[in-house]
């Protein structure tokens, strides 16, 4: 049975150290894949700080748009002001066609579109023609009205509010780019960032699942090592009952000698010295 203790003992103990080795390895593992998983949180939160400062440049850039889009338009009014009083002239001396005013404007809303929208070669082409033949037309009215010359004052007039507004809608146009190109840094930013927490949750799964292993390792450590307590536990209950068993027949044979001895000295017998330390020892005469 010793024997057999003592086997299950080293099989143990052999399995212990694999699972221990095995642990190890795991967590090791785990501990690299835990790493790269915080360099990519850490990538991530750069990331998204990054495309934070964007939008705040954006914000920024678009406030501009719209703190001159309000002066461009407060003086386009007063300009509209000035053409309605040309209109009203134009009219009055039967100046036929569309109206100055509305050649302006038709000329400012397509150079807008020019400045601002991405368009494909046909239709930039299209959108040129169409302003350079508004231009011209637009010099025709404006040698028909000038020579009245109350018209022409006018003109000059909403000419130079016209130049005032166009400064406005240039610096505008200015801030709607900038705004446009940090918009544009901010959207490709966090789909980087996206990019970069996919692979660190797929980080942290594969984390999580040799933890996982290594855990189970651990466990099966633990079991085989209680096992091996407990074997030893039993050796030493069966050595010490070994011990008592040869101590106890030790004990008897003791007895029966010194019971023989004792009964030669009823018998007459005249015992020695060492007969009779033999009949105390054994606790005969108790």
């Amino acid at each position: 049975m010793i024997k057999e203790l003592n086997d299950k003992k080293t099989e143990l103990k052999n399995l212990s150290e694999e699972y221990k080795k095995k642990r190890n390895e795991l967590n090791a593992e785990a501990s690299t894949l835990a790493a790269k998983r915080n360099e990519l949180n850490k990538k991530t939160k750069d990331l998204i700080n990054e495309a934070q400062e964007y939008k705040v440049l954006r914000d920024e850039n678009n406030e501009k748009v719209k703190e001159n889009k309000a002066l461009r338009d407060e003086v386009n009014n007063k300009a509209n002001d000035v053409f309605a009083k040309i209109d009203q002239i134009r009219n009055e001396n039967n100046l036929g066609g569309p109206s100055i005013k509305d050649i302006r404007k038709e000329i400012d809303r397509l150079e807008f579109t020019q400045q601002t929208e991405v368009l494909t070669t046909n239709k930039e082409r299209e959108l040129v023609n169409k302003i350079t033949e508004l231009q011209k037309q637009y010099v025709v009215k404006k040698q028909q009205l000038e020579s009245n010359d109350e018209l022409k004052n006018l003109l000059a007039e909403a000419q130079e509010i016209r130049d005032e507004a166009s400064t406005y809608h240039t610096t505008l146009s200015e801030y709607a780019q900038k705004a446009q190109e940090y918009h544009d840094k901010m959207i490709t930013t966090f789909k980087e960032a996206d990019k970069v927490r996919a692979e660190s949750d797929a980080a942290h799964k594969e984390f999580v699942h040799f933890q996982e292993k290594a855990d189970e390792q651990h466990k099966l450590f633990i079991t085989a090592q209680k096992e091996i307590r407990d074997i030893d536990k039993e050796l030493r209950k069966m050595k010490k009952g070994d011990v008592d068993g040869r101590k106890e027949a030790s004990r008897a044979e003791a007895r029966k000698d010194a019971e023989d001895i004792f009964d030669k000295f009823k018998s007459g017998e005249k015992l020695t010295m060492e007969n009779l330390m033999a009949i105390q020892r054994s606790g005969v005469l108790k």
